[in-house]
């Protein structure tokens, strides 16, 4: 089957920028000069993707305005003759088809996105987190996609961090497939305490999910924090069907972080057409100390 839809839960408070996420989304914070949220949409667009469907939460409306149609502001850029920018807003709004559900209850990102189960329906799916940004020439989520028109299976995308990182996130065990950068799966865990695992392999915020997820989820017991864990529902599913680890090709920043937000905003500030140059020129200042 053909993975159609992307659903990109953006349910989260963003208490990691307060004060700037007090009344503004965090997955609108700018990176160069577009909201992080737009890099991922268009990502999924990019990769073949026909529709998003946004998990939100109250006050995330902003996010649902952005790749909307602004007919007062549209009627205000042509009055100014400012066509180029025009054209880039109206662009947006027809980026994709988008819908929206919403999470009533924080209850962690399993229930977020069993909240889209109806949306979804019954159809292989994409998951992008919204602060999860990847820097590569071929779309991260096409990677994966062209990788399950292989397999047919759920995939998570993964990247090697350091032994004393891997607290900080879902942790796959398995062997490795004979197609590249490719694991079969046999063990995931939430969070491991230091000791518990020898595995290296984090899960990043891209994953094809089969359908089934949406039962398991409805029933799994909560997990680390309270909260239902969708890493907890993939160890599940791993017990039903297959399921594959991919290594992604390209750079990973992790824009809900204050470090990797900076560090997302210098990679594609640098590769930016007309600002690269100049940021290039004023970074070898500030490291001379000039």
């Amino acid at each position: 089957m053909k993975v159609r839809k992307a659903v990109i839960p953006v349910a989260g408070l963003g208490t990691r920028f307060l004060p700037a996420t007090k009344s503004i989304p965090k997955e609108l914070l700018t990176i160069v000069d577009r909201p992080t949220i737009q890099y991922i949409v268009e990502e999924v667009v990019a990769s073949g993707i026909e529709q998003v469907i946004f998990v939100t939460s109250e006050g995330k409306s902003a996010i649902e305005n952005h790749f909307d149609y602004n007919f007062h502001l549209d009627a205000v850029l042509k009055e100014k003759k400012k066509v180029v920018l025009g054209e880039e807003l109206n662009n947006i709004s027809n980026l994709i088809d988008i819908v929206s559900v919403r999470q009533k209850k924080p209850l962690g990102l399993g229930h977020a996105i069993w909240t889209a189960r109806h949306v979804v329906g019954n159809e292989p799916f994409m998951v992008c987190l919204g602060d999860d940004l990847v820097l590569s020439k071929i779309p991260c989520a096409k990677q994966m996609l062209d990788l399950f028109e292989e397999v047919g299976e759920s995939i998570v995308a993964i990247q090697h961090v350091p032994q004393n990182e891997t607290f900080q996130y879902g942790i796959v065990e398995g062997e490795k497939d004979t197609r590249d950068h490719t694991f079969k799966v046999s063990r995931m865990v939430e969070k491991p305490s230091p000791g518990t695992t020898d595995s290296d392999m984090a899960i990043i915020g891209r994953y094809i999910l089969m359908p089934e997820i949406f039962a398991i989820l409805e029933t799994i017991t909560p997990g680390h924090g309270g909260e239902i864990q969708l890493t907890d529902a993939l160890l599940a599913l791993t017990k039903k069907r297959a399921m594959y680890a991919y290594e992604f090709q390209g750079i990973r920043f992790d824009a809900g972080d204050k470090m990797g937000y900076l560090k997302a905003n210098i990679a594609y500030g640098l590769r930016h057409p007309s600002l690269g140059k100049q940021l290039l020129e004023h970074l070898k200042e500030v490291v001379a100390g000039k």
